[in-house]
């Protein structure tokens, strides 16, 4: 057990090395104020504070994890090795710079609670991050200053033991819609066959009365496909689905339809079943609420796992809602436009209320990429180089790589050619070492 003596026990400091020393290396750590209780331990300890108690491991302490609330922050990030670095605290400390700072201040969201400009969903954009506009948001910075702390601890304790902890993968399937043609019911089947025809869309007119008339498969319809993957592999994923009532930002199946419901039943014996939250209730307890019962009925369990349309986030309000909701995992943090460690780390970690200083039960999962960033690039060689440099990156620091795949990514749709290739990248790249 890691002994940290410090000149003061608080909230934020408990929080980020619970998730430094136990999420990400593997070991308990504890906390003392007393100098003599600090002597008296045998086993690995550090100091945390404003100067050194001798010649002990020591890391010089930036304000930051001792402040309450917002305040303005100044920033200077520089190298650090092959990555990225700020609060850099002078050469008599172990190592050069306060990761322990610098983690609170990526894990906390602490730039999202500050002024900036949101896109037309109301959403945190990737090019307002101090990541994005420094160029360290493809980098885990978060655990690779995890394992420079490590490094630094064991050349200081070489009879210490860490845990061996091992790569490992999350696959995300958000589903918005099942079905492209098929339990659209009756009104929106006569609306979308007008729209193809006053539009001239001969092609899907075409497909649409194939797939409802049974002589062709639904472009959506990959369920078995992903089964089949499930079966394969030693990690389970997780389903999302919509189960909102029809609105302009969610179009998807009438959640009472018998055969939906029995769609989410199957899935839910191979795989884990979460609720993709509609956008009307990311704002509206109330109808948040609906939609929690609505899928525990469904599934027979209590949920656990959840995420936004839209991949929108309102902090904290969202995750307070989710708290309230007792609902236990969060799979919204990342940017939908852009691959990347929205909060600098591939291990998930607890929500930090920064308005109430308190340390909260949701665990968040973040996710690393989507489908629709891989679009950016052209070429399938250019999208597997991409994804395989974010696996790289995961794998080094013995993380959890979370993709977000639609069901209908690996359906028959051109723009998504070579995407059943991708997800078996990410599927094999468990078994292939680095």
């Amino acid at each position: 057990m890691l002994l940290v003596y410090t000149h003061k026990i608080s909230p934020r400091l408990k929080y980020v090395f619970k998730h430094i020393c136990t999420r990400v290396l593997g070991v308990e750590v504890t906390f003392t104020t007393k100098i003599e209780s600090f002597i008296a331990h045998d086993s690995i300890k550090m100091s945390y504070t404003k100067q050194p108690l001798g010649n002990e491991f020591f890391i010089k302490s930036n304000d930051l994890l001792f402040e309450q609330g917002l305040n303005d922050i100044d920033i200077n990030i520089m190298d650090w090795g092959h990555s990225k670095c700020f609060f850099f605290n002078g050469d008599k400390s172990a190592i050069p710079f306060d990761v322990f700072a610098a983690s609170f201040y990526l894990l906390s969201r602490y730039e999202e609670y500050l002024p900036h400009v949101k896109d037309e969903f109301g959403r945190f954009t990737a090019s307002e991050s101090l990541g994005f506009k420094h160029k360290f948001l493809h980098q885990p910075v978060v655990d690779i200053w995890a394992y420079k702390f490590k490094e630094a601890l064991e050349n200081q304790f070489p009879d210490f033991e860490f845990p061996v902890k091992a790569y490992r993968i999350k696959p995300v399937i958000d589903v918005p819609n099942p079905y492209c043609y098929k339990l659209s019911g009756i009104m929106r089947t006569f609306g979308g066959t007008i729209k193809d025809v006053l539009k001239l869309r001969l092609k899907s007119l075409y497909m649409r009365f194939m797939v409802l008339m049974n002589f062709k498969h639904d472009p959506f319809d990959t369920f078995k496909y992903f089964i089949n993957k499930q079966k394969q592999s030693k990690f389970k994923f997780v389903f999302f689905f919509l189960l909102g009532e029809y609105s302009t930002y969610d179009k998807g199946a009438n959640p009472n339809n018998k055969a939906f419901i029995s769609l989410i039943k199957h899935i839910g014996d191979y795989s884990d079943v979460g609720l993709k939250i509609s956008f009307l209730a990311i704002d509206d307890a109330d109808i948040l609420k609906k939609e929690k019962i609505k899928i525990e009925e469904i599934i027979n369990r209590p949920l656990r796992a959840s995420r936004q349309s839209f991949s929108k986030l309102n902090l904290p309000e969202t995750y307070r809602n989710l708290i309230e909701l007792n609902i236990k995992e969060d799979y919204t943090m990342g940017y939908i436009n852009e691959i990347g460690f929205r909060a600098g780390s591939c291990t998930p970690f607890l929500f930090y209320d920064l308005d109430h200083e308190v340390q909260t039960p949701l665990k968040i999962c973040p996710y690393h990429v989507m489908d629709f960033a891989l679009l950016k690039n052209k070429s399938l060689l250019d999208k597997k180089r991409v994804l395989n440099n974010m696996i790289n990156e995961v794998k080094r620091v013995n993380g959890e790589f979370v993709p977000v795949f639609h069901n209908y990514t690996l359906g028959d749709l051109a723009i998504w050619n070579g995407f059943k290739e991708l997800f078996n990248v990410i599927l094999d790249s468990v078994d292939n070492e680095n």
